[in-house]
């Protein structure tokens, strides 16, 4: 299951490089749910219309925005995590928004239900474990 898990993981990161939303929802559960580090200011991105509004906001942010995985473990049956560098650059600005991030994957019969992604490294292991 873990591998599979892992798998399903590739083909969303690859579905956001792509921006291909189909492919990405096929990845996910109906209720599947995304929280960023902007969850205080943008609220988190739920269920198949939240994801779509996920992709919207990227490409007018950062039209050359791309996630680069670094690593990436099942760390639990149902759970998948990522260390990712996120390349992009602002739109009108050109500056570089680029950052690391560690996303933790919760995984329901192979289908993502749930993600959330932090700047915080540490914050994020703590988090992950403190789920197993």
């Amino acid at each position: 299951m873990a591998a599979e898990n892992v798998a399903t993981v590739k083909r969303a990161i690859a579905a956001v490089n792509a921006r291909d939303v189909d492919s990405y929802l096929a990845c996910c559960t109906d209720d599947v749910r995304l929280r960023t580090p902007l969850v205080p200011i943008e609220g988190s991105y739920e269920g198949a219309a939240g994801i779509r509004r996920f992709f919207s906001d990227v490409a007018a942010t950062g039209p050359d925005f791309r996630l680069e995985i670094e690593r990436i473990d099942a760390v639990g049956p149902n759970r998948v995590l990522t260390f990712m560098r996120v390349v992009a650059s602002g739109r009108k600005s050109g500056v570089d928004m680029g950052t690391e991030t560690t996303n933790i994957y919760d995984l329901v019969d192979r289908k993502i239900r749930r993600i959330e992604i932090f700047t915080d490294r540490q914050e994020a292991l703590r988090t992950a474990k403190s789920r197993a």
